[in-house]
């Protein structure tokens, strides 16, 4: 098992250079935890290709909320991907839906084209789509590399005979990567499936931050810790993880 990846999503710079030093073997890069992730800045990207040797995927997500753009959204993600791609991003993840939950084969099309063939992760629009099924064998068809899936369910332990069934529709035609409160051991589970090569997993913890002053009453955020904590990496949980893959 030591060949399956362990990709983690980081939210700001500290996160990114932990998860390096931890052991993670790639980021999702992200910005807007509570949003569920969106569209990283350009200068963290840079930053981080000159600290840490470790693949950067960047989300391109202009917005949190449903996956069905408009053509200006769509046009912003471009946009995106082409400034990414400059700062030296190893790959991209983004979905694009339709009004009735159908992959946009169109929109998906013209993102990929601007990727300028670098690797690309269908990410978790893919659980919000109609049908999985005909989702997965359209994604194959447009050429992405993998989908992140939690199954179609909130998290992957709702879904894990879900997920068996999507490795074996996929075969080695594409990666499906469990993603979505991913364990340890979801590992064991999935490792009797020979299609199962990677997964998704925060490893999330709050760790206080520089910050030491905070105005009582004064509110930036609904997370009450984001003043004074920021979301780093649990050097536990993913030594867990990595115990499972040896």
């Amino acid at each position: 098992m030591g060949n399956i990846i362990l990709e983690a999503p980081v939210f700001n710079v500290s996160a990114a250079i932990e998860a390096a030093q931890y052991g993670i073997d790639r980021i999702e890069l992200c910005s807007n935890f509570p949003e569920g992730g969106e569209t990283p800045s350009p200068g963290m990207l840079s930053f981080l290709k000159r600290e840490i040797d470790i693949p950067i995927f960047v989300m391109i997500r202009p917005r949190g909320g449903d996956f069905c753009y408009s053509d200006k959204e769509v046009s912003i993600m471009k946009e995106d991907i082409k400034i990414h791609l400059d700062k030296g991003a190893d790959g991209f993840v983004f979905g694009v839906l339709d009004s009735m939950g159908n992959v946009n084969s169109d929109a998906c099309e013209a993102l990929l084209r601007a990727t300028e063939g670098l690797p690309c992760t269908f990410h978790r629009a893919f659980d919000a789509s109609r049908n999985l099924n005909d989702s997965l064998e359209q994604i194959v068809s447009l050429g992405f590399n993998r989908i992140l899936t939690s199954g179609g369910r909130n998290t992957v332990s709702e879904a894990s005979q879900t997920l068996l069934e999507l490795f074996d529709q996929a075969a080695d035609r594409i990666i499906i990567m469990p993603g979505g409160g991913s364990k340890p051991e979801h590992i064991d589970q999935f490792s009797v499936n020979s299609f199962f090569t990677e997964i998704h997993a925060s490893c999330k913890t709050w760790k206080k931050s520089a910050n030491q002053f905070q105005r009582k009453g004064l509110i930036f955020s609904e997370e009450p810790k984001a003043f004074t904590h920021y979301l780093g990496v649990n050097e536990e949980l993913v030594a867990e993880f990595k115990s499972k893959l040896i």
